[in-house]
């Protein structure tokens, strides 16, 4: 039973931890400037971040993609980026189709 309180208590005290951070950030959100020089840097933080996981995601893949050769993985990665470059308004969603029905093809004819 103090198992149980315990576990309850620990769930209460995270949700209680989370809400107040987010309570927090609805109240200084119109305060901040989103064009400033910090929130600029932290943008490029993030673009490079996920950047740097799509090219090791490619590079230095881990489970049933890791069986895809390198080559490959760049072709259909270049082939993807082609397709999103081309559309100028809708480009996310068929270039993650691109890329995604290409692999699925290939791991069908394999």
């Amino acid at each position: 039973m103090m198992d149980s309180w315990g576990t309850w208590g620990a769930l209460m005290a995270a949700t209680l931890g989370t809400y107040i951070c987010r309570a927090v950030g609805v109240a200084l959100s119109g305060r901040i400037d989103q064009e400033s020089e910090i929130f600029r840097w932290l943008s490029a933080v993030t673009y490079a971040m996920v950047a740097a996981l799509v090219v090791r995601m490619i590079i230095l893949p881990l489970g049933p993609l890791s069986t895809v050769p390198l080559w490959v993985r760049v072709l259909v990665s270049a082939l993807s980026v082609g397709v999103m470059v081309s559309s100028p308004k809708r480009r996310l969603v068929p270039g993650l189709l691109t890329g995604t029905l290409l692999l699925v093809l290939y791991g069908s004819l394999r």
